[in-house]
């Protein structure tokens, strides 16, 4: 009678030993000046990853809006919201997510932060369902649609004029991290009983008015009369702080301005 056969397991693949604390200097200050270090390196060792795991692909395919934060070169800061149907925010892979850029009120506040810092930040919080948030921060470059397209060809084409990407803006994972549920409300989507959203319109009335009545105090702040534009950008020509990330969104609008023409 032959001996039994034994197997030997495959050897466990090495763990690598994570030396890197994420974060910024200023908070690892804060939390030593606070007392809280402990507590975030805790935070940091169980719950920042440099990827999206499998459920945080799943909760991002989900996801209706999300908040967006850039910055200038000085590091003037600007927040906003973006909005769109289920998968509007798309998973290209575990380290990569791109979203369109609808038409807005001209100003591209956002991506003109990017074309000089490709830094962003993207929060992504489920109001309605699972009450939790996800934080992705990372760089970010801007795409025309036809770029996306040729290395993404099954990317869908959202069939509501308004919804037609002018742009995209494709974001490398660096962090991506919970936020916590204890101070998120709770909502309930309510059903739709007005119009339906005025994607990309221009109508004054349906894009909100005068809400703040900012328009209607204009003549008291006085003329508007900025130095006329010369399309140049001679803050180019100084050398970037991080010379690998600050400038990739850069190129974009010459891009985009030889398309359109």
């Amino acid at each position: 009678m032959d001996a039994p056969t034994t197997r030997t397991a495959p050897p466990a693949r090495p763990v690598p030993l994570r030396t890197a604390r994420p974060g910024s200097d200023g908070e690892h200050l804060v939390q030593v000046r606070t007392g809280t270090a402990g507590r975030a390196d805790k935070f940091y060792a169980e719950q920042v990853l440099d990827r999206l795991n499998a459920r945080m692909r799943e909760f991002v395919a989900r996801q209706e809006m999300f908040f967006l934060a850039t910055a200038d070169r000085h590091g003037h800061c600007d927040s906003t919201f973006r909005a769109g149907p289920p998968g509007f925010l798309t998973v290209l892979d575990e380290r990569t997510l791109a979203y369109p850029e609808y038409r807005g009120n001209g100003v591209h506040a956002s991506l003109g932060n990017l074309e000089e810092n490709a830094h962003v930040g993207i929060l992504m919080v489920d109001f309605l369902r699972d009450r939790i948030g996800l934080h992705v921060n990372g760089s970010a470059r801007v795409l025309t649609d036809a770029e996306l397209r040729r290395d993404h060809p099954g990317l869908p084409v959202d069939p509501v004029p308004g919804r037609r990407a002018e742009a995209w803006v494709v974001v490398t994972v660096d962090e991506a991290y919970v936020h916590c549920a204890k101070h998120i409300p709770h909502l309930q989507k309510m059903p739709l009983t007005g119009p339906a959203r005025a994607w990309g319109t221009d109508d004054f009335r349906r894009k909100g008015g005068d809400f703040f009545g900012a328009a209607a105090e204009a003549a008291e702040r006085g003329p508007y009369a900025p130095p006329p534009r010369t399309g140049a950008a001679p803050w180019r020509e100084q050398p970037p702080a991080e010379p690998a990330r600050a400038s990739s969104g850069s190129g974009f609008v010459s891009r985009l301005r030889r398309r359109l023409s």
